[in-house]
């Protein structure tokens, strides 16, 4: 996130030098793709390089210590980087994220999202794969779901807005007593303030989502704009572009219309936990 942020300003910069990339590399003698990867977050920056590309923008003084600190802060390894035993890099890059993150919106289709899971629930549901993880493997990745949970339920704790696909709550995972125990989960916190809960019911018919989920995070800086983050078997992908933005934003909004609201939703959530 703050490589991100790092990024932007830099970007935002250049333009108001009226310098190209071109010109920047020209003048440090690199590569112009050099300058395009600092400005897109795709590669870290060091501190001599941008001490140079300061210069090069005559950047001084308070503005240019904020942006030296930025850059050290980037270089930090997040509390994630200690699961990189049992998660792959591409996920770590999410939860970077989702840790500066304010808010949070997902739509969920089949399972239900990791902020919400109760470990038994993640382990019949982690039994299943192809490539069944280890016991021990296991346990490592319910710590780092756990850990994951604590925005919850921090002093400045995560907005979070999820509406799930009827199916999530309708399919049986890891037996009758931790299915019920995970429905009665989601109840519970769908109680607390920050956390609004939202089941899309099948009577709600054909709606804009059909073809999968996704995660919308916003940020509280207004430099960072709302990303859309979608994940599939082997990795994921992150939308930045105003116009992609906004569209998931619009199905996310029209979602939430055709969804129970969240009284409705604890309702139905009793029922099924009876019926398992």
């Amino acid at each position: 996130m703050r490589r991100r942020r790092l990024a932007s300003e830099l970007r935002r910069i250049r333009k108001e030098a009226g310098l190209t990339a071109e010109a920047v590399a020209e003048r440090l003698e690199l590569d112009p793709s050099w300058v395009s990867r600092i400005e897109t977050g795709r590669r870290g920056i060091r501190t001599i390089d941008l001490r140079a590309l300061l210069d090069v923008y005559d950047i001084h003084g308070s503005a240019r210590d904020e942006l030296l600190n930025l850059a050290r802060q980037a270089r930090q390894r997040g509390w994630w980087h200690s699961f990189g035993d049992v998660i792959p890099e591409w996920f770590q890059a999410f939860v970077g994220l989702e840790a500066e993150a304010s808010e949070l919106r997902s739509y969920d289709t089949e399972l239900v999202p990791g902020l919400l899971q109760t470990p038994d629930y993640y382990r019949g549901y982690i039994r299943t794969a192809p490539m069944a993880s280890s016991p021990e493997e296991i346990d490592r990745k319910i710590d780092f779901r756990q850990a994951r949970q604590a925005r919850l339920t921090d002093s400045n704790p995560l907005q979070l807005w999820v509406v799930m696909n009827e199916a999530v709550i309708r399919r049986p995972v890891g037996g009758q007593t931790t299915m019920q125990a995970q429905l009665r989960h989601l109840a519970e916190t769908s109680e607390r303030p920050n956390v609004t809960l939202q089941v899309l019911p099948f009577a709600a018919g054909p709606h804009p989502a059909m073809d999968g989920g996704f995660v919308v995070l916003g940020f509280p800086e207004a430099p960072d704009p709302d990303v859309v983050y979608l994940e599939n078997q082997v990795g994921s992908l992150y939308l930045e572009e105003p116009t992609a933005v906004d569209r998931y934003n619009l199905v996310f909004n029209h979602l939430r219309a055709k969804a129970l609201d969240p009284d409705q939703t604890r309702s139905l959530l009793a029922q099924v936990a009876r019926e398992a």
